[in-house]
């Protein structure tokens, strides 16, 4: 109780002294997100008993409602503040005509998605799309993702409030797993959708963002394969002259796993002299930019799908498409795609 009134002090203290909307939500982000102390504190409930976790509760409940309380009268002050500010600073001389205004045309997510797409349309594939409220049998189960996975649980998936396993997918791969569910091998397809996760929001981290992922099954399909296609869809995207490369990882649907880096364009610019600054900070000097993750499809998870593993074999992958446009275009915040600020989205 006693690091709960300190915190709730503090968190108090820090929302009064902030002096903009951005420092706010950074203040949001320190004294509640994933890393912040409020979270150590609720790790300490698997250590109680029924009694000692109740009246935890009941004091978490209470922090929480205090914070955001004070959180949305500040934000409201401050919003309020900054749109005075703003008109104040952008008069309008009602006397004058109306501009002329240019045709819209597509968000750059949409059209970097769309440029995704094309390319394993391309190469044979054909789109897949399923619900962004899923069960947990789509969503985990049928992906290899075990019952105690740290995946499941709510500081990183978001669960509908009317069901205890309804999620808001996490991946489009559960389109991938509704799909070997009602079709035979061979099978190619590509997911495109907005996936959720409860991460707080930074400049490199949004709790809504979208995913292109990738599925092929069929016999004697290899890592071999994987890596063609890769490098077919990182020349087709970046520029004929880019290279791949995958380092291994782990993920529970695939195995072998790998992450796949695309060599960097940027230095390549900064050694022909088309950049002013020779040290580059998109790939941190070693020549390499993640893009994606991929894999051999793991053997239960085509058993649980209804295929034969001994007979066939797939890989997946999954693209992050805001991270192919931020790549892409230079973009340093994620938050710029969803602010609806219009000098931003005309540039593309």
């Amino acid at each position: 109780m006693t690091d709960l009134n300190t915190l709730e002090r503090d968190a108090l203290a820090a929302i009064a002294a902030a002096d903009s909307v951005d420092a706010l939500d950074d203040v949001r982000v320190h004294y509640t997100g994933k890393k912040s102390d409020l979270a150590g504190i609720q790790q300490q409930m698997r250590h109680l008993d029924d009694e000692g976790r109740k009246q935890l509760g009941q004091q978490l409940n209470a922090f929480r409602a205090t914070f955001q309380a004070a959180f949305d009268a500040r934000q409201e002050e401050l919003g309020s503040a900054a749109i005075r500010a703003r008109l104040e600073a952008e008069r309008l001389d009602l006397t004058l005509p109306p501009r002329r205004l240019p045709p819209g045309r597509p968000h750059l997510l949409t059209q970097v998605e769309r440029e995704i797409v094309d390319v394993f349309l391309g190469l044979g594939y054909r789109v897949a799309e399923g619900p962004e409220v899923e069960s947990g049998t789509y969503n985990f189960d049928l992906l290899n993702i075990e019952a105690d996975h740290p995946a499941r649980q709510e500081m990183d998936t978001i669960y509908a409030s009317f069901a205890s396993d309804v999620v808001l997918r996490t991946h489009t791969s559960p389109v991938q797993a509704r799909t070997m569910l009602a079709q035979d091998p061979p099978v190619a397809v590509v997911c495109p959708g907005r996936v959720y996760r409860a991460d707080a929001v930074d400049a490199t981290h949004s709790p809504v963002f979208t995913q292109v992922e990738g599925l092929l099954v069929a016999e004697g399909v290899s890592m071999a394969d994987l890596r063609g296609t890769l490098l077919a869809f990182s020349q087709a995207l970046f520029g004929a002259g880019r290279e791949i490369r995958l380092r291994p990882s782990f993920f529970p649907f695939t195995e072998p796993s790998a992450e796949v880096d695309v060599s960097c364009g940027f230095c390549e610019a900064a050694a022909d002299g088309r950049s002013g600054d020779p040290e580059c900070r998109v790939c941190s000097g070693t020549g390499w930019i993640e893009i994606l993750g991929s894999g051999m499809v793991d053997p239960n998870v085509l058993t649980a799908c209804g295929y034969d593993a001994t007979s066939v074999t797939g890989f997946a992958f999954g693209i992050g498409v805001e991270r192919v446009a931020m790549l892409r275009h230079n973009v340093r915040d994620i938050r710029d795609f969803y602010d609806a600020d219009a000098r931003f989205l005309q540039n593309f």
